[in-house]
This record gives C-alpha cells, structure tokens and sequence, in this order.
C-alpha cells in the first residue's frame, strides 16, 4: 500500500512536472511574440532558424531570449529556493523576500553599481558575488537572532527578525542609492521594482552557473530535509547532523535567491507561492515537489514578465510588480489560513 502510494505521488509530480513545462513553453512563445517589433509564430520560427529579417533577428535573439532565459533561469531557482527555506525553517510561511534576504541582496548590489557604475561587460559576471554576500550577511543576522539553544531555530521568531532586518538593510540601501549618479540611480530604482529590461546575454550566463549547479545539489538533499521536517529532536536520533545540514542547505537558499534577484531583480513572493502550489500538486515529499516548484517559479516569473511587456505595452510594467499584485494577497490568505 504504501508503495503504490509513493508511486501515486510520482507519477501526480511527473504530470505536473510536464504539464507546468508545456505552459512555460506556450508562455515563452507569446514572449518571442511579443514587443515593440510584433512577430508572429511563423517569423518566429523562420528566425530562430535564420530565415527571418534582419530586424527580427536582433529583436529576437539580442533582446528576447536573454531576457526570457534570465526569467526562467531566476523562477527556477526562486521556487527551489522557497522550498528549501521553509523545508528548513519548518515554516510554511517562510519566504527569502520575507526573510530579508532580497534586501540583503539589494544592498550587496547597490555597493556593486557604486563601485563600477555598470551592469554590462564582464563586470556582470561579478554581480551575484556581491548579492550572494549581501544575502548571508542578513541571513547569518537573521537565522543567529531567531536561534534558541535549548530550542533551536523559532519559526515566528524567524519572521519577526527578518522583517526587522530587511527594514534597516532597506533604509542603508535606499541612502546609498540615493548617492548615485543619475543613470545609475535610474537602473537601482529599475532593479529594485523587479524589471528585467535590458537584459543581456552576459547577464544569463552569469547567472546559469548557479542555477546549474544548486539545484541538483538541493535536489540530492531531499531525504534530509524530510528528515528535517520532522523536528530536530528526531532528526538527531535518526543520525543526522541537524545543524551541520541546515547550514548548507540555507547557504544554498541564499545563493539560490541571491543569485536570482541579481539578475531578474527585486522580485518577491515566488518563493513563497511556488512551494505550496507543489505541495499541492506532487505532495509533501521533497523530492516530489522540489522539482514542481522551480518549474512553478519559473511559469509565474515568465507569466508575469510576458503579462508587463504585453498586456501594459507600450509602458511595460515590472515583473515584479506584476508578481506582488498575484502575491500579496495570497500571502494574506495563508496568514488567515494559519491564523485559523
């Protein structure tokens, strides 16, 4: 019985797997279409394989799918994130927005556009260096505040740190960029509502390597954080090493979310929606549902980045802001829910 119960789960996690791909799939191909430069799906598909016009061509492959890659690649790896922190946290309302680390990140990429005043060029490469350092600075702050010795890691405590962090880290960054130049001050105010405009390929590749490889690193760790979801205590009795796991699985987190927002921008929210929709398609088993919810992340970013540029054109709207307005109320749902 609880084998073929197992079996149910993967196979509801198989289904969803694929079917959130072929949505992402159909998004991606409204985003191709979609811009200044209208193509339909026939020039698009006669410029992806070099036959289409000039115009096309750079609209397409300089514009476009840099900026499509960047979105999928961050809503990736803003689900997994979510996960993993409230895998880790045992919080169901944990969130690296919430948790202060997008505000981490913010500040480590305002010192990054103080130093070298750019986003383009190699530089770029460096850029989620400086979000990923921000983000454990909060994170080291946040998670060493919330932490009880004889009781470990406190859930609510968790939030309320977070939010009283994320509010002072808000307030240097916002002084520090009001100190930029007038350009530069321009693309933070960008950054921070969460666009992606202007995104380049240097941007993408700077941003896959970490995508490529703390995913399925997070992945392999999926029996530990069921393990840790049981509590310390009986984590501890089955023989694993509770703090020494949490640690790197939150480094991961971070360097996940950093990595993501430094490229997509001050998004926030995915990493709390993501998980719960997995939840409820694939089930409680993170290896059921830790792939439906980078792939869940993914369609929500690029579902909201198409919806800015196309529904708003020709004032796009920031993905972020898109994704705030489906977020906020769903977190005040599950704030009532758990109120409840």
């Amino acid at each position: 019985m609880r084998e073929r119960n197992v079996g149910s789960r993967s196979g509801k996690a198989v289904a969803a797997c694929a079917i959130l791909t072929v949505v992402a799939l159909a998004v991606i191909l409204v985003g191709l279409n979609t811009g200044t430069l209208r193509l339909s799906p026939a020039e698009v598909g006669r410029t992806l394989f070099g036959y289409g016009p000039a115009d096309g061509s750079i609209a397409l492959f300089e514009y476009r799918m840099p900026r499509i890659f960047v979105t999928v690649l961050a809503g990736i790896g803003l689900g997994t994130a979510g996960a993993v922190l409230q895998g880790v946290s045992r919080n169901a309302l944990a969130d690296p927005g919430i948790l202060g680390l997008y505000a981490g990140a913010a500040f480590g990429l305002i010192a990054f556009v103080s130093f070298f005043r750019t986003m383009e060029g190699p530089a770029a490469l460096l850029i989620p260096l400086f979000t990923f350092a921000g983000g454990i600075v909060i994170a080291v702050i946040v998670f060493a505040l919330s932490y009880d010795r004889y009781r470990g890691l406190l859930p609510i405590r968790l939030i309320l740190v977070g939010i009283a962090v994320e509010a002072g880290f808000s307030a240097v960054t916002l002084f520090l960029s009001l100190r930029l130049d007038e350009n530069t001050y321009a693309f933070a105010a960008r950054w921070l509502a969460g666009s992606v405009w202007g995104r380049d390929w240097i941007n993408a590749w700077a941003l896959l390597p970490w995508i490529a490889v703390l995913v399925p690193y997070v992945y392999s760790r999926s029996r530990t954080l069921d393990v840790l979801a049981i509590g310390d205590d009986r984590a501890t009795g089955l023989g694993i090493a509770v703090t020494r796991h949490r640690i790197a699985l939150l480094a991961a987190a971070v360097a996940l979310s950093c990595a993501s927002v430094s490229m997509a921008g001050g998004i926030g929210f995915i990493g709390l929606i993501s998980p719960h929709i997995a939840r409820k398609l694939a089930g409680p088993i993170h290896r059921h549902f830790l792939p439906v919810s980078g792939l869940t992340g993914m369609v929500i970013l690029v579902t909201a980045d198409t919806i800015g540029r196309s529904v708003f054109a020709p004032n796009a709207i920031p993905a972020g802001v898109v994704v705030a307005a489906l977020g906020a109320p769903f977190f005040l749902y599950l704030l009532l829910r758990h109120k409840t």
